[in-house]
């Protein structure tokens, strides 16, 4: 039996991998730093600081996974782009990666991101657009690929990088765009957003956690981007979300400035993602968009029991 890792399995698209991983038929082991994790019947909790050498170390030595799906990273929303958690996150990843290979590991699938890419290109290509991040985020994720290349290759492991564009959906940071909105609306306050000019490529949470279970499942490697292939105006989903929350009038576009450098268009290029390892998104962008207000409309924020972060 396959027996896979999740690193970061309580965050935003950890924690949506695991009921995807047991349906594939893996024993599956998530590890969190937190004491209490989602209650997922078949999955086994691990608690580590995947920072700590020594907690690692134990932590695959009592585990020895033959998979491993690496999600762990810093992410808070607003400093994550330049925390200097990112230079952590490279040397803890490398420990992590020679730690699994000492414990006879074989397969690791690596969460990257769109922010490797250099921003003036519209369409991102695996193959054709330049590597230049523009953040200290983007910097530390390239360095981390390219050291895990070198190192996969010397041992003759199996290595895919899933560079993640942008993702939405339920137990997302409520800081983020579309929780701010439809939370904002739900509450009867008024949204301020940016102008909305800017095109994204938007992919449900659900999907995204799928593409990664997708690739840990295959012998793809290299890199592969995970996203819908789509582009879409912030300013339309931002509109759609008032009408299916109600209250339109509140959401005011232009309100607060852009990110500085923030590009006006980001796509994925996913040929490879379909044609190599044979995967689609589900969800479509207005069915995504009803799953989340739902959840969000069914959930009590205060409750101590709902754990909501990346």
């Amino acid at each position: 039996m396959i027996k896979t890792l999740v690193t970061g399995a309580s965050g935003f698209i950890g924690r949506h991998s695991l009921p995807l991983l047991l349906k594939a038929g893996h024993e599956v082991h998530a590890v969190s730093l937190k004491k209490k994790n989602p209650i997922i019947s078949g999955v086994n909790w691990h608690q580590a600081d995947l920072k700590s050498y020594s907690q690692t170390k134990k932590l695959f030595a009592d585990i020895r996974p033959t998979h491993l799906l690496h999600f762990a990273w810093t992410t808070e929303p607003g400093s994550f782009w330049d925390d200097l958690e990112n230079k952590k996150w490279v040397q803890a990843s490398l420990e992590l990666l020679k730690t699994f290979q000492m414990h006879g590991g074989r397969r690791i699938v690596i969460a990257g991101t769109c922010a490797e890419y250099e921003w003036n290109e519209q369409i991102c290509s695996e193959i054709k657009t330049r590597i230049k991040p523009a953040t200290l985020y983007g910097n530390c994720k390239n360095e981390l690929q390219l050291k895990a290349n070198t190192f996969c290759k010397k041992y003759k492991l199996s290595l895919c990088w899933g560079r993640i564009f942008f993702v939405y959906g339920p137990y997302e940071h409520p800081v983020r765009l579309i929780p701010s909105v439809i939370n904002s609306l739900l509450s009867k306050k008024v949204a301020e957003c940016t102008h909305g000019e800017q095109y994204r490529d938007l992919l449900y949470v659900e999907d995204v956690a799928s593409g990664f279970v997708a690739l840990l499942c295959t012998e793809v490697t290299g890199i592969v981007n995970i996203g819908s292939g789509e582009s879409s105006m912030l300013k339309n989903i931002i509109e759609t979300i008032g009408e299916k929350v109600g209250y339109p009038e509140l959401i005011r576009l232009g309100s607060i400035p852009s990110r500085l450098g923030d590009p006006i268009r980001l796509v994925a290029d996913i040929n490879k993602l379909r044609k190599e390892v044979g995967w689609s998104p589900k969800f479509s962008l207005d069915v995504g968009l009803d799953k989340t207000i739902q959840w969000w409309k069914a959930i009590d924020l205060n409750d101590d029991n709902i754990s909501i972060n990346r």
